[in-house]
């Protein structure tokens, strides 16, 4: 369970901001996404790789 504990004099929508950032980084939707279809493990792999690649090129582009 999520808890955000609102400051004094805070307004409503900053709670609700730090509230859906730490939402996003626990993964839940992501997690809930990804369980609605069953996908192969050669399939995820494949997927997971072609992420690293893409990755490994944006890195490779900012440096040079």
């Amino acid at each position: 369970m999520i808890i955000i504990n609102i400051k004094d004099g805070e307004s409503l929508d900053k709670a609700l901001k730090r509230f859906k950032k730490k939402f996003e980084k626990t993964g839940v939707l992501r997690e809930l996404r990804s369980r609605q279809a069953y996908e192969k493990k050669s399939v995820a792999r494949r997927t997971e790789i072609k992420h690293a690649v893409y990755i490994q090129n944006m890195n490779l582009d900012t440096t040079s």
